[in-house]
């Protein structure tokens, strides 16, 4: 099948390279703009970017695909429909296809999502399903339409999640299901016996861009609620507190049963027990700021944190 893929981060490598690896015909990689990244303002190419170029596979990078945007856009909407793909695969690409994109494909416009869908449409949903404590998640592959994650689902794969899991191990993990799960789709879309399951608005629920005043943490709240902020935070953006009126990020804690009557947000001993609804939450892989990622017991071997010392404002 020819395809012309979409996609920009991470998550979108192991789809591609699992198309490429299924034999097809990949005519094209669409992907965002490079920019700028770290302190020396280095222009980084984009993961799905620098796979493509391994791959010889060109390249193209539009600010937008809607036509009366610019003459860029407009350019990229007649390379596609000069390319005359199959289908395009879209995998985390970061822009809305508008209707004409949409109609290009003889199979139309697949997305890989990661969540199950209708449940956690939208840009974040693995952090999202993490903050809120789910235990299961999983990958969704859709027709794409002009609504936001709202297309017909075709194949669905799930996991479970473990109270342990990470923000971050989750990403890793569905990226690799969406990689199995989208070839298992062009395969059944090219012979036929695709599904098409259309979605309801029924217990579904919207998963926002993460902001950073959201990666705040508030040791007022329940102690299940803030463990899973933190987990859902981890690894990136991470959640953070402040010690010293500086940024103190928070990359993993533990829960306890200990109980604590000392205020929300103060140091309950000397090993990063924090006060947090009531209980002792221990602060385990921490980053002070102008300072790297390190275990608890690291930092303390550089820096007391005696009880009483308070966290956050």
């Amino acid at each position: 099948m020819k395809i012309v893929f979409m996609g920009t981060p991470d998550f979108a490598v192991p789809c591609l390279e699992s198309l490429i690896k299924a034999g097809h015909d990949i005519a094209a990689v669409f992907t965002q703009p490079d920019k700028p990244k770290n302190r020396g303002h280095k222009v980084m190419f984009t993961p799905v970017k620098e796979c493509a170029v391994k791959h010889d596979i060109p390249v193209y990078q539009p600010q937008s695909l809607r036509r009366n945007k610019s003459e860029d856009a407009a350019g990229a909407v007649d390379t596609l429909e000069s390319i005359a793909p199959d289908c395009i695969v879209v995998v985390a690409y970061g822009q809305i296809l508008p209707k004409e994109v949409l109609d290009i494909p003889k199979y139309g416009c697949i997305n890989v999502h990661a969540s199950l869908l209708p449940r956690y449409r939208g840009a974040a949903p693995i952090q999202h399903c993490i903050i809120n404590g789910e235990k299961e998640s999983g990958v969704t592959t859709m027709y794409m339409a002009e609504g936001l994650d709202t297309g017909d689902m075709i194949l669905t794969d799930k996991t479970a999640i473990d109270e342990r899991m990470t923000a971050s191990e989750l990403h890793d993990r569905l990226s690799e299901m969406g990689a199995r799960l989208i070839v298992e789709t062009l395969e059944k879309v090219a012979d036929g016996t695709a599904p098409r399951i259309p979605q309801t608005d029924e217990n579904t629920c919207y998963a926002s861009m993460i902001t950073k005043e959201m990666c705040r943490i508030d040791f007022s709240e329940p102690i299940n609620k803030v463990y899973d902020l933190i987990r859902g935070m981890s690894s990136s953006p991470c959640a953070f507190t402040t010690l010293s009126d500086k940024r103190f990020k928070v990359y993993f804690a533990e829960k306890t049963d200990i109980k604590t009557d000392v205020p929300a947000g103060t140091a309950a001993d000397d090993r990063l027990g924090v006060s947090c609804g009531g209980y002792i939450l221990r602060l385990t892989d921490v980053q002070a700021e102008g300072s790297r990622r390190m275990t608890s017991e690291e930092y303390l071997r550089g820096k007391k944190v005696p009880a009483g010392t308070v966290f956050g404002e």
